[in-house]
């Protein structure tokens, strides 16, 4: 019960716990593999929001002027974006190769595709480079961008809570006890949250690539270059699953991804992306 004699530290967390409760009956989803989602950032702003950031990375990265990668990237992109059935068509979308040795790609909403040069050092065929771009378009597809940036406002809203009970003790621990609290919320919540995303996005985008005419037994071979490229930081501290793990899902997965592929090849489907 409340009343006139909750201190001003207790009132405002009571307005934050309340804060949540509505948040929290307003803003579930279900994401593509079932996983129960929490979203609080309208559509149109995501789309915003990717397009600045994509923007930025433009701005910061120098963009590759190899004409043959860069017509191979695309030809991958364009065989996959027509599965997506959020927005199938590809001159909807933007994709970018970036000058960049880094091994890595993205996708961002507002549908913005970036890949880094460095990726093909490991990304040896048109059918791995499809596991990794199919797996960075199934992030925006199952809306994990707004996951994370509502995760980020509730993280520090949780934080504000925290601050504010903890404005009646004694100062001298305040420091100690938040920071505290920050590790449990970035190894509690955030870090296997987004290892959740990386698994369903794995298996996403197999399925992605399969509908495309890619080959899903090479998203396997894709992770055991990753695995000899150099030792993985263990996976309670990792934001993505460990290689064995992922490759484990993978391969789970893949007799129902055949059957999406082997359909494509049926129907002359078969992609035919060269560099």
């Amino acid at each position: 019960m409340n009343s006139l004699h909750d201190s001003p530290a207790m009132m405002i967390a009571k307005y934050i716990i309340l804060t949540f409760v509505l948040l929290g009956l307003s803003s579930c989803a279900t994401s593509p593999e079932g996983r129960k989602q929490f979203k609080l950032i309208p559509e149109d702003q995501m789309n915003t929001m990717g397009v600045q950031s994509f923007e930025q990375i433009k701005q910061q990265t120098p963009l590759s002027k190899d004409q043959n990668i860069n017509q191979y990237v695309l030809c991958i992109a364009n065989k996959i974006i027509p599965q997506v059935k959020q927005n199938p068509n590809p001159k909807s979308w933007e994709v970018q190769v970036f000058d960049d040795d880094q091994a890595n790609a993205f996708a961002l909403p507002g549908y913005k595709i970036g890949v880094y040069i460095g990726l093909l050092k490991y990304a040896e065929n048109q059918d791995q480079l499809a596991a990794v771009m199919g797996h960075e378009i199934a992030h925006v597809i199952a809306n994990h961008g707004n996951e994370r940036v509502s995760g980020q406002i509730a993280t520090q809203a949780g934080l504000d809570l925290a601050s504010a009970v903890l404005g009646t003790t004694d100062n001298s621990n305040n420091a100690m006890i938040l920071a505290g609290l920050g590790l449990g919320v970035q190894y509690g919540i955030t870090l296997p949250f987004s290892r959740s995303h990386e698994s369903e996005a794995d298996l996403i985008g197999l399925d992605l690539m399969a509908k495309s005419g890619f080959n899903p037994a090479e998203s396997v071979t894709l992770w055991k270059n990753m695995s000899k490229a150099g030792a993985s930081p263990p996976e309670f501290m990792s934001t993505h699953p460990s290689n064995d793990t992922r490759i484990k899902q993978l391969q789970e997965r893949i007799p129902n991804a055949n059957i999406a592929y082997q359909q494509a090849l049926s129907q002359g489907q078969r992609a035919r992306c060269k560099m």
